[in-house]
């Protein structure tokens, strides 16, 4: 297992607290809405002293009821595009029947190349909802399409003892990657502050929680990728599920590797 985190070959290029309101040369506050639209996938939040809160509200509609059914969604991501209408072009093709329902322009807002992504939050222990730090391949070509997944934690996950946080490495459409994921479990409160990390290098990507090795995944996507950050309600029509559900982020860093001497 890796040694525990250490920074001092990174430089810091990436940092948002959600001090103020939402930087949207940074964020993009939908969730794939090329297969969608805008409207329908738009993301609901807050800002301010706190962070961010992403919030999933009881009025909140399905983000793409037809090929996603009743699943809900507030997500802010750093980079868009797709092919015309009609057309299977754009990032995360979910599923196999998506087309481009709403045209979307090519916005590459962040979209890093290696180095390390950190993700300073809190889960919920709601037993509907899922929170998550990915990074998905931009797709500018077909086979840039895997992931890398820095944290993806269920609230049926989550008990005041412990949890099970998702980390690893999907293909989806690149031929040159292997699924390598897990949850993995961890002897600490998710609702309370952690910061879940992974370090990606040319030839592996390395998993942190609090700076303290977790997992490592022996392969490395070869191109760049965008993040996506959200929270997904599941929760069935006509359930009791209380609302709003909510997940706090105080920060998302990213690092690159500094230049070799």
């Amino acid at each position: 297992m890796a040694d525990r985190l250490d920074r001092s070959s990174y430089e810091l290029t990436f940092e948002d607290s959600f001090r103020a309101e939402l930087d949207t040369s940074r964020w993009l506050p939908y969730h794939l809405p090329q297969w969608s639209s805008r409207a329908q996938s738009a993301a609901r939040f807050t800002t301010g002293a706190d962070g961010l809160r992403l919030r999933i509200e009881a009025d909140q509609e399905p983000w793409c009821p037809d090929l996603d059914g009743t699943t809900r969604v507030s997500n802010l991501q750093t980079g868009v595009f797709s092919g015309p209408v009609g057309s299977t072009s754009g990032q995360h093709r979910f599923h196999p029947e998506a087309v481009v329902r709403e045209e979307q322009p090519e916005q590459r807002l962040y979209t890093p190349h290696l180095g390390l992504i950190e993700l300073s939050a809190r889960a919920t222990d709601d037993p509907d909802a899922m929170v998550a730090l990915w990074l998905i391949g931009f797709e500018d070509e077909p086979h840039r399409a895997g992931e890398i997944c820095v944290a993806e934690i269920f609230g049926r996950d989550v008990t005041e003892d412990g949890a099970r946080v998702g980390m690893g490495v999907h293909p989806f459409g690149d031929p040159s990657l292997v699924d390598d994921f897990a949850q993995v479990p961890l002897d600490l409160d998710a609702r309370e502050l952690h910061t879940y990390s992974a370090e990606w290098t040319p030839d592996q990507v390395r998993f942190y929680v609090d700076d303290e090795p977790v997992r490592v995944v022996e392969q490395s996507p070869a191109y760049p990728m965008q993040l996506m950050l959200g929270i997904y309600d599941f929760s069935e029509p006509g359930s009791s599920a209380a609302y709003p559900k909510e997940f706090p982020v105080q920060a998302v860093r990213g690092w690159t590797p500094m230049a070799s001497s």
